[in-house]
């Protein structure tokens, strides 16, 4: 009995901890951006500022790929996610607020 129980709770606190890195996501991720080079993206930076995953994730699923499997499947418009970024940053920068940003080199590098 005792066996079992210390094999549910191992089970219990895997799926705690595997949970809590998936919500978490990567600190940067870097995303494949043509012939401008990749992007560099600070997801924990935008998830600590923005503190609303949805303003992106609306855009696509929560899982790594998932930008490039739409745009292969052609539900996803290939710059439809570079100008939700830009307009958000412009957005910002306009209020004169710190922002991320708002040029192709800024983002893009080779």
């Amino acid at each position: 009995m005792y066996k079992k129980a210390v094999i549910v709770g191992i089970f219990i606190l895997s799926l705690t901890f595997t949970g809590a890195a998936f919500g978490a996501g990567s600190a940067n991720i870097v995303l494949k951006g043509g012939h401008f080079g990749d992007i560099h993206f600070p997801h924990k930076l935008h998830q600590d500022t923005l503190k609303n995953c949805k303003l992106c994730h609306k855009m696509f699923p929560m899982k790594k790929g998932a930008i490039e499997d739409l745009i292969a499947k052609k539900t996803l418009k290939k710059k439809e996610v570079m100008k939700n970024c830009e307009k958000c940053h412009r957005a910002d920068k306009a209020k004169g607020v710190k922002t991320g940003p708002t040029s192709c080199r800024g983002c893009h590098k080779k």
